[in-house]
């Protein structure tokens, strides 16, 4: 089971980069997917999340505050991917960002790292100003 996490850089404030979690070994349909974002001496901080594909509450999603309105999360089940379009990208946007992904079902906070049971390796988001 492993997460890849890819397409970070640096972009110029406002600019824009799609993020792919792309999982091999499993069906990522079966699995919730959180992304995170970590910057030195900080926590993890959880910052989107998609429920299962399938899911019998209908496909949910979550943003928290300071990306919502500018990322987006979705899925490509037919390329096994979970993708975070992120947009008008700000200096504060800068960190390293993960995904990661639960199978288990139950109540769980979706922004918390314990809720997860497999994670991506990150990749490094550099916005400019």
């Amino acid at each position: 089971v492993q997460l890849q996490a890819s397409g970070g850089g640096l972009v110029q404030a406002g600019g824009s980069l799609r993020l792919s979690c792309a999982a091999s070994g499993f069906n990522l349909d079966y699995y919730a997917i959180g992304w995170f974002r970590q910057v030195p001496g900080k926590q993890r901080e959880g910052i989107s999340y998609i429920s299962k594909s399938g899911d019998e509450s209908g496909l949910r999603t979550y943003y928290a505050d300071p990306v919502k309105g500018r990322f987006t999360i979705s899925r490509d089940n037919a390329k096994n991917t979970v993708y975070l379009q992120m947009n008008s990208l700000k200096p504060e946007d800068t960190a390293v960002y993960y995904c990661a992904a639960r199978a288990r079902d139950g109540s769980y906070v979706v922004t918390q790292p314990l809720s997860y049971d497999y994670w991506g390796q990150g990749t490094q988001v550099t916005v400019s100003s």
